[in-house]
This record gives structure tokens, C-alpha cells and sequence, in this order.
């Protein structure tokens, strides 16, 4: 039966103003294009025979077919990209309508969470591209793509290499909204160039996950209470007067944060982003004005993700002869 891969390689992932305030570096779009070469090639001899994709208004995908003849059958969906976040969300509705097996992004959390707003339960392979990359894996795009064609393919079995993710749900000021990553409470009166890296301005944080060795806010958790992807929980950090922490909030910049409490939370129990916050940041980008506060819960709720360790480890035991095969 034929195997089709959905591909969503965001132009804008890895430019925002964190090159100005910080020291992240540019993923150029060339280097994209040969990411995305080689996520086509890696889908090809996991034996993928389409690949439907967004074609960016920076031609990403366009430059890694250019000048030879791709793999694998290449179709564009029917969406054109102006260069949005919204372009990512579009285009993984179409994807999950089109019944793609898996669906390979290019970017950081930011376009993952675009992505997640309406992919469904098709799973994600996420290659990590963007400045806060925290939910995406840093792979070669080579590895990346025969993960994502072996779960397409069946060759593995989704339910053994793939999580739900967790989320925080956002409501402020009557709107709901969702990072997959961190939400956090923020001083600034105005979204202006979203991205946030002052942890100054943030007056509290609700994560999924927090890792001593993540960049972003969620490491200012993982210096508090280390925080797994996969453990049922998450966690409340409210920033003020009280003891201080070192944490990498921004590439090339480590900051020293007071943290006035913390605490664990259940998934589905909801807290209060008050104290003075102004905007709501998710996932590193202010996105949502509020008025007097938020309410944020961790749920169970988020995309599919593919482990690509664990489809290329599942791979090689299915392949392995029959002699050297354990029961």
C-alpha cells in the first residue's frame, strides 16, 4: 500500500530577535535544503513513495529538488505560504486531512506548536532547526527521514516508538490558546516582537518538561525539579524575591534568576499566572494580552511524537535474522 510523508520546513524558524538580544546563530535556508535533501532520501529507503509538503515562500523545498530528480514523488499542497506561523497550523490540517503517516517539521517550538494546533494524531518527527529547541531533536536529516518512513510504512509499531506529548493550556481574557513547552506570565504590555529572553520580565512559568540542559525558560525548572517529557506531571515556577538559580534562558547568555517558589502539578490542575502580568508567552513567544491574569493547566493533550532512537532501534530487531532474534 502506498506510503505517503508529509513535509513542513518553516523559512522563518531560527530568525527572531534572540540573534540580536543573544548569541543564537541563523540555520540558513541553504542548510535547510540540504536537511530536507536528506530527509528525502532517508524517507526513500524506508520506502515512502510521496512526500507532500508546504511549499515555503522561501523555496526551501524547491532548492533540495533543484537541479536533480528527487527520490520519491513530490507533491505541494494546495496552501500558499506568506511566511506566517499560520502557514504551519494550514498546513498540517491538510496533511492529517490528506491521511499522511507521519509528518517530518523543520523548526524549533515555536513552529512545532503551529504544527500541533492541527496535525491530530498524525505522528511528528521533529528536526530541530530554530532557536528554542527544546521539543525538537537536533538529527541528521538522513536519520529523521527513515524514522518518519518506517512509521509511515508500518515497518514499526507506532504504539512502541511514538508518545502523546503533554501541553499547557492557556485561557486569558477569553481566549484559549497552548504551548508545548513553557507558558509564561510576562510584565511586557505588548506582544511587539514576541520573543521573549529577559527573564526580568517574567513573573511566573508553567512547564511540560525541564531539563538542566535545555536553552529557554523551561531551564530555569530544570535547575529546580529536572522534569521528563514523559512524566505525568508539570511544574509551577514563580519568579521573585527568594534564592537564585543559574539557568541558559537564551543561547550564549546564562542568567541568574530569583525564584520565590515552585511546586509540581497534576496534569488537569489549573493555576493562576497573576502578579502583575500583562502578556502570556508560549513556547518563548508572547502571544496573548491579558487583564489581570491567566489560568494555565498541563494536560495530556498534545501531538504525537516520534522517538527516532526507538524506530531505528525497532528497525534493526525486526530486520535481525531469525537465528539472533530473542523471545
Amino acid at each position: 500500500m502506498p506510503a505517503t510523508v508529509g513535509l513542513i520546513a518553516n523559512p522563518a524558524a531560527g530568525r527572531d530577535i534572540r540573534r540580536l538580544t543573544a548569541h543564537a546563530s541563523v540555520v540558513p535556508n541553504h542548510e535547510k535544503a540540504s536537511i530536507v535533501r536528506r530527509v528525502l532520501h532517508g524517507l526513500a529507503a524506508a520506502g515512502v513513495d510521496t512526500v507532500v509538503y508546504l511549499a515555503d515562500n522561501a523555496g526551501i523545498v524547491a532548492a533540495a529538488v533543484d537541479g536533480g530528480r528527487p527520490p520519491v514523488a513530490m507533491e505541494p499542497l494546495g496552501h500558499r505560504a506568506h511566511g506566517w506561523a499560520s502557514d504551519s497550523t494550514a498546513a498540517a490540517g491538510l496533511l492529517a486531512a490528506a491521511g499522511v503517516g507521519a509528518i517530518v517539521t523543520l523548526g524549533g517550538d515555536g513552529t512545532n506548536r503551529a504544527v500541533a494546533a492541527a496535525c491530530g494524531d498524525v505522528p511528528l518527527v521533529a528536526v530541530s532547526t530554530g532557536t528554542n529547541n527544546v521539543f525538537p531533536t537536533m538529527v541528521d536529516g538522513t536519520v529523521a527521514g527513515l524514522a518518519a518512513g518506517l512509521v509511515a510504512t508500518g515497518a514499526v509499531d507506532l504504539d512502541q516508538v511514538a508518545t502523546r506529548a503533554k501541553r499547557v493550556e492557556v485561557e486569558a481574557a477569553g481566549t484559549a490558546d497552548f504551548a508545548l513547552i513553557d507558558a509564561a506570565a510576562c510584565t511586557d504590555p505588548f506582544v511587539g516582537s514576541r520573543a521573549i529572553w529577559d527573564p526580568g520580565r517574567v513573573r511566573a512559568l508553567v512547564l511540560t518538561r525541564a531539563e538542566p540542559w535545555s536553552v529557554g525558560l523551561s531551564a530555569i525548572g530544570g535547575q529546580l525539579r529536572p522534569l521528563a517529557p514523559h512524566e505525568p506531571a508539570g511544574l509551577y515556577v514563580e519568579l521573585g524575591d527568594g534564592p537564585e538559580v543559574a539557568a541558559a534562558v537564551a543561547p550564549g547568555m546564562v542568567a541568574r534568576v530569583p525564584v520565590a517558589a515552585w511546586r509540581l502539578l497534576r496534569l488537569g490542575e489549573p493555576v493562576v499566572l497573576g502578579g502583575g502580568a500583562r502578556t502570556v508567552a508560549l513556547d518563548g513567544e508572547r502571544e496573548l494580552a491579558v487583564d489581570g491574569g491567566a489560568t494555565a493547566t498541563v494536560t495530556l493533550t498534545g501531538p504525537l511524537v516520534v522517538d527516532i532512537r526507538a524506530t531505528l532501534a525497532a528497525a534493526a530487531g525486526n530486520d535481525r535474522p531469525g537465528g539472533d532474534r530473542h523471545g
